[in-house]
């Protein structure tokens, strides 16, 4: 270490701490039946380890609807609302600035590319057949369990009349269930194996606040044989297909010859720059009848989500605001003059991708009541285990997934660019990163910083005159959304205590910052038995990758990786609760990496006698660090040479567990991306893709909202097209098995697949629509038929989780526990 070694002193209750949770960690190990440490099979018996992960993935993806103002029913509902027609005669009466009322005016006017993101999807209902009837019909109950309820309340929403027709309209994420409903109805012939499984993965089609989400549809077993993190890329890949294809057919199916309108599904990170023009000229009331989700698939009382869905905008609208008052009593605003955030908060229209890992042993161990091991020891361990991984998350941070966004200058306001992070870091740490990041950015004028005053026209001058051009954020979405809760003093979240959640919540739901109704937030979640039939985790921290196959394979795969490593240092008593003690500003010391990674700061700050053992064992391993000449008592450490000193951790302490699960070539991967980010990380392929439509040389060398729709325009187009052709890539590989194979296929499946294939090879139909399908020009039978033939490979693919989940069980008799270890 560059600064020399640094003494940690631990106090006597630490040291105490310590030897308690020794001794609760020998007795975890005792009860799942873990050899001892010294044991040579100690390795391969550790959760997560060898043959013992689950894996499913949440993603999360961004809708628009193309087509003309008059024909697309976002414009359409704004133009006709009475919101609108009240600010308008408002304006006439002079009782408020016309401002409002030009600002929608250029929202509705000014688009010339007719893209309408987040927009529903309007189409006469006569154009539904039976099935897709019935299955609305079944989604608009108050309780969709029972078919004798009265419908929601707010069915006139989705059902309207337009000149004697009657018209359904509804969010994208409805559409593709819908659309899969018509698909099936529209066969009177289709195989059972084909309908059945249809039917089944209805449920799997949801929405997140805004945006459609889409679960995995199967229980997927991460092997090394088969490359561990490639088995949930592949489903995931293949999820992904699906949806395009669904919307393909509601395009071809649904519309009509006197509205035409297109809709598109794909990855994207960020709020769309014009929603978020939008929502800066409605209320927060107009912006939740615009954007929230109605919730009218996958819960049994639609309404009643749908009421938490606009809970959860509500409180982070009031937590925004309240992050004016941290910012304050941190130092950060110094001035009475501040640009207050918008009423409505707009990050619950980010997207994401959620991984999670179950354990086969955990989940094994949980359900049999003769065990002894219970929730309280599933608590005890599993935010130990969180907490040891947190310090890792920095690895994934732009190097497997990211969201590039451009700042302008006249962003700058702390008030706004900070988002939440008031709420996920302690003072101290927000101090360090606001003033980190003004340099990056170049935020000063003859050597004396500089933030914007908060009126335009002054600030574009100023802008302009000196040259300041902002900033370039590699994951913004990080920042953007609340992603980590701080704990409080007296109640920390990750203690190892049953019960720690919830007196968290209620503390910061006193603090205005959070409600108790709603989940917590944490960067890597305990996904308990008792709350999801499955023990594991959920890994929230992705953003957008740029290859399917590529990133979010190796990431998934050193997700399991990194969560076996933190359960080999955890029972073999390296490490316990008492070498992370949950304090605030400890909890916030190692945060406080990951969020600068996601900025891009080059530097963080740590306490030369952090209380912190693991951050410290790091630290003594991170090439470049000295004490700060800034902050007395502190080191100061580059964020990548910390990551590569992570790197080097892996190698050296998971050796063992590398060999195992065949990772060797993930982890030389690691330090490629690391080593070379612009080439081989996620962030610099994916920001290489859009300068390069741009034709400028940096993200800096562009206007920030230039950039940044440019960014949008590259995820709808471009990056999509690629998505695309991964998923076809995946599927082609499951078809050259399922043509190879034919004679070991069920009979149910082998008369499926001869029904609809007529003697025709599945290789050579997908070859022959395979150019049709990315150019979205496929005929609506060949639409058909192909989505088909991936349900009969959707079936193909659990039928294999479910048989190797079986076959790979270790010392158990009842296959059902394990089956349950990933009921996403």
């Amino acid at each position: 270490m560059g600064g020399g070694t640094v003494t940690i002193s631990n106090s006597k209750r630490a040291a105490e701490q310590r030897e308690e949770d020794t001794f609760v960690i020998d007795n975890i190990r005792e009860l799942l039946g873990i050899p001892h440490p010294r044991s040579h099979s100690f390795v391969e018996s550790l959760p997560f380890s060898l043959n013992d992960t689950t894996a499913g993935s949440e993603t999360e993806l961004q809708v628009a609807v193309c087509g003309r103002k008059d024909h697309v029913d976002l414009p359409s509902t704004i133009a006709s609302s009475n919101y609108y027609a009240n600010i308008v005669r408002r304006a006439m009466t002079g009782d408020t600035t016309r401002h409002t009322v030009t600002e929608l005016e250029k929202y509705l006017n000014s688009n010339s590319e007719e893209v309408w993101e987040n927009s529903w999807f309007k189409f006469p209902i006569k154009n539904l057949n039976r099935f897709a009837r019935e299955i609305l019909e079944s989604d608009l109950l108050s309780n969709r369990r029972d078919p004798n309820s009265h419908p929601r309340s707010d069915v006139a929403k989705f059902i309207i009349s337009e000149k004697g027709n009657q018209f359904l309209r509804v969010p994208i994420s409805y559409l593709i269930k819908i659309s899969l409903a018509d698909v099936l109805g529209g066969q009177s012939d289709l195989p059972d194996v084909v309908r059945a499984t249809g039917t089944r993965i209805m449920r799997h089609l949801l929405s997140d606040n805004t945006s459609p989400e889409t679960v995995s549809f199967h229980v997927v077993p991460l092997r090394p044989d088969i490359g561990l993190g490639k088995a949930l890329a592949k489903e995931t890949a293949k999820r992904f297909l699906l949806t395009q294809l669904l919307v393909m057919y509601a395009n071809v199916t649904f519309t009509t010859p006197d509205s035409p309108q297109k809709a598109i599904i794909y990855f994207s990170p960020h709020p769309p720059v014009r929603q978020k023009q939008l929502n800066e000229c409605i209320s927060d009331a107009f912006y939740r009848e615009l954007f929230m989700s109605p919730c009218l698939s996958g819960w049994d009382d639609g309404e009643a989500k749908h009421q938490y869905m606009c809970l959860c905008h509500q409180v982070l609208s009031r937590s925004q605001l309240n992050a004016l008052s941290k910012l304050r009593d941190a130092g950060i605003i110094t001035r009475n003059l501040v640009v207050l955030p918008n009423m409505s908060n707009i990050s619950l229209a980010n997207n994401g991708v959620h991984v999670s890992l179950g354990s086969i042993k955990l989940t094994k161990h949980l359900a049999e009541n003769t065990s002894g091991y219970g929730a309280v020891h599933e608590k005890h361990l599993g935010d130990l285990i969180i907490k040891i991984v947190e310090h890792f998350l920095p690895l994934f941070v732009d190097t497997y997934s990211a969201a590039p966004y451009r700042l302008d200058f006249t962003d700058f306001h702390p008030e706004r660019v900070l988002g939440f992070l008031p709420h996920e870091l302690d003072y101290t740490h927000l101090r360090m990163i606001w003033r980190r990041w003004k340099k990056k950015a170049g935020l000063k004028i003859f050597g004396q910083p500089l933030t914007p005053f908060g009126l335009k026209p002054l600030d574009r001058v100023i802008s302009f005159l000196f040259r300041l051009r902002g900033d370039f954020v590699p994951d913004f979405r990080l920042i953007d959304y609340l992603v980590a809760l701080m704990s409080t003093p007296k109640s920390p979240a990750l203690n190892g205590r049953v019960g720690s959640e919830a007196h968290l919540k209620k503390d910061l739901s006193e603090l205005g910052v959070f409600d108790v109704k709603m989940s917590i937030y944490l960067l890597y979640r305990l996904r308990e038995f008792a709350k999801n039939g499955f023990s594991g985790f959920e890994g929230r921290y992705y953003s957008l990758f740029d290859s399917l196959e590529q990133d979010l394979s190796e990431a998934v795969s050193l997700q399991t990786l990194i969560t076996a490593l933190a359960f080999k240092y955890v029972l073999q008593g390296t490490f316990t609760h008492g070498h992370i003690p949950d304090d605030p500003l400890i909890e916030s010391e190692r945060r406080q990496i990951f969020f600068g990674a996601a900025i891009g700061v080059p530097t963080f700050f740590v306490r030369a006698d952090t209380g912190n053992v693991f951050l410290k064992r790091i630290i003594e391993r991170t090439w470049g660090v000295r004490y700060s000449r800034r902050y007395r008592g502190y080191l100061r450490v580059y964020n990548r040479q910390y990551r590569l000193a992570l790197a080097n951790l892996i190698q050296s302490d998971a050796t063992d567990l590398i060999e195992l699960l065949g990772l060797k070539d993930t982890v030389d991967n690691l330090v490629r991306r690391l080593q070379e980010p612009r080439r081989y990380s996620a962030a610099g392929k994916i920001t290489e893709g859009i300068i390069g439509k741009l034709g400028v040389a940096s993200p800096l060398s562009a206007d920030a909202t230039e950039f940044n729709i440019a960014a949008e325009r590259y995820y709808r187009s471009t990056l999509r097209k690629r998505h695309i052709e991964e998923s076809l890539s995946f599927l082609a590989e499951d078809f050259k098995t399922m043509d190879s194979d034919a004679g070991s296929l069920d009979f149910a499946v082998k008369k499926a697949a001869r029904y609809l294939l007529q003697d025709r090879s599945a290789c050579e139909f997908l070859a022959a629509v395979r150019n049709d399908v990315t150019d979205e020009t496929l005929p609506r039978n060949a639409i058909v038929r192909l989505i088909n033939l991936i349900l009969i490979v959707i079936h193909n693919d659990k039928i294999k989780s479910e048989t190797t989940l079986v076959t790979t069980q270790r010392d158990d008799t009842d296959p059902a526990p394990i089956r349950r270890a990933g009921n996403w």
